[in-house]
């Protein structure tokens, strides 16, 4: 099994790129007028949805790579840039405003598949939730100590647990969002983003040290 901190680790790095608490007032925005049935249903699949792209991911995120001859290192930095952005989105309030504009656009579009578009994809499996889900996975593998399946079930359980979390968060998306206020979101936000910020940053220091001496 990974060790302990190595798992503390991966729950906060995926709990902070899939961001169920960010993504509850636009859940709400996405279902406005349906009832509480409809949006418990939609939540649900959604993130079973998402469930499902992440572990296909945690489970084959490295053979893909090897198959397109991308080596970890190069991923590592890739990755890590892109959840640095995200991290800037959060930390500036970009990144709601992105996702609302997505959100927008794809009621328009297809009201009728919410749960794949835009809940799952890219809401709550979006580029940097896959990126660090492949980067987790090849870190918590390189652990000569741990076995390899166990690795693979330690990751798929966190991300099932955070997926449930997920989906309750969304159920509860209008209580929450009354309880936290703009101010509590705000605040939360901003501090996730700046964990991530250090998280990306660490992941392309790793990648650069690995490059250096390959």
């Amino acid at each position: 099994m990974p060790s302990y901190d190595s798992l503390i680790n991966a729950f906060i790095t995926l709990f902070v790129t899939i961001d169920p608490i960010g993504n509850a007032p636009l859940f709400l925005g996405l279902t406005v007028g349906l009832s509480a049935a409809a949006r418990r249903s939609i939540a649900i699949r959604g993130s079973i949805i998402s469930f499902g792209i992440l572990t296909l991911f945690a489970i084959t995120g490295m053979a893909i790579l090897d198959a397109i001859g991308i080596t970890m290192s190069a991923f590592r930095i890739a990755g890590g840039l892109l959840l640095f952005v995200t991290a800037f989105e959060m930390i500036y309030g970009q990144r709601q405003e992105r996702r609302e504009e997505t959100t927008n656009v794809a009621v328009s579009e297809h009201i009728a598949n919410l749960a794949v578009f835009p809940l799952a994809i890219p809401l709550i499996a979006g580029p940097g939730a896959i990126s660090a889900t492949i980067l987790l996975a090849s870190e918590l593998s390189a652990d000569p100590a741990s076995n390899s399946y166990a690795t693979t079930a330690a990751l798929v359980g966190i991300i099932a647990i955070l997926m449930l979390f997920t989906a309750v968060v969304l159920i509860a998306a209008e209580a929450l969002d009354k309880y936290i206020g703009v101010t509590g979101k705000l605040v939360l936000t901003r501090l996730l983003g700046v964990l991530l910020a250090a998280l990306s940053v660490q992941y392309i220091a790793d990648g650069v040290m690995a490059f250096s001496m390959s």
